[in-house]
């Protein structure tokens, strides 16, 4: 961590849980699902699962629920608000489970997953079981190679095309967009974990430069090109690396792009 960002962080940190806190209240949340005679194992996942959480790490707890997940999910949820003083949730489906994601006072964030007994279990290395009898469900699959070499020349394209229409927040939505796919494909490629850019930080640094120069610095259709043109070069080599056969059919396209000029 650099100066600056450890300089927020402490300025941040007074808003935030302490380690304490969150200790405590994994505590309650173990003791709770021990108590529920509905929840037949528990499992935490994440960083903390594998001991490479910090002072910053969430909680993220999976439940596996006998029978209905409906009235499990009612009951958690009530207290959570009730006793907890939660302040909101949503939930993201996972097939037959739902994650459920609480945020506490202090920004402490809890991530509840209600899980039939039969997807109780790990689908990657972060997994601790605490109790219960977990299963051995399939993995994950891993985001399709084609489908995401598809979604970067449709963002450079949406891009070059919202620069030349004056539609500018659009076209920093766009490349923005485009270099995340780039950080997924690279992920992917060098096997570091590619959901939500966790393992950005493990790229070479050659490559973190390159998609560095792609951010948006202002709203000018100058530096729009500038990007959008950093952005593109960034996906070309990629696909140089990742897809070879698809980067020489890709890579004149791509200069199209980069040569027409802004209006």
């Amino acid at each position: 961590m650099d100066k600056e960002a450890a300089r927020l962080g402490r300025k941040w940190g007074h808003a935030m849980f302490t380690v304490e806190e969150r200790d405590r209240l994994r505590g309650r949340l173990l003791a709770r699902a021990q108590a529920d005679d509905a929840v037949v194992g528990a499992a935490f996942t994440g960083s903390y699962a594998v001991g490479e959480g910090d002072r910053w790490s969430d909680t993220d707890l999976v439940l596996a629920v006998e029978g209905d997940l409906a009235p499990t999910l009612r009951r958690w949820t009530d207290w959570l608000y009730d006793d907890l003083g939660s302040r909101h949730h949503w939930d993201l489906p996972v097939g037959a489970a739902v994650v459920r994601v609480f945020l506490l006072p202090g920004w402490l964030e809890i991530d509840l997953t209600f899980a039939p007994e039969a997807e109780f279990g790990p689908r990657g290395p972060q997994w601790r079981t605490v109790f219960g009898r977990p299963r051995t469900p399939e993995p994950f699959a891993a985001p399709d190679g084609d489908t995401l070499v598809g979604l970067l020349w449709h963002h450079a394209l949406h891009a070059r095309v919202c620069v030349e229409r004056g539609r500018r927040w659009q076209a920093e939505h766009w490349i923005s967009g485009l270099r995340d796919h780039v950080i997924t494909l690279a992920c992917l490629r060098l096997g570091h974990a590619h959901a939500y850019a966790k393992g950005a930080h493990l790229l070479p640094d050659d490559l973190s430069a390159e998609l560095e120069g792609s951010l948006v610095r202002s709203l000018t259709a100058t530096e729009l090109d500038r990007a959008l043109t950093a952005a593109i070069g960034a996906a070309t080599a990629e696909l140089e690396r990742s897809r070879p056969d698809l980067a020489a059919r890709l890579a004149p396209m791509f200069v199209e792009l980069v040569n027409t000029p802004s209006a």
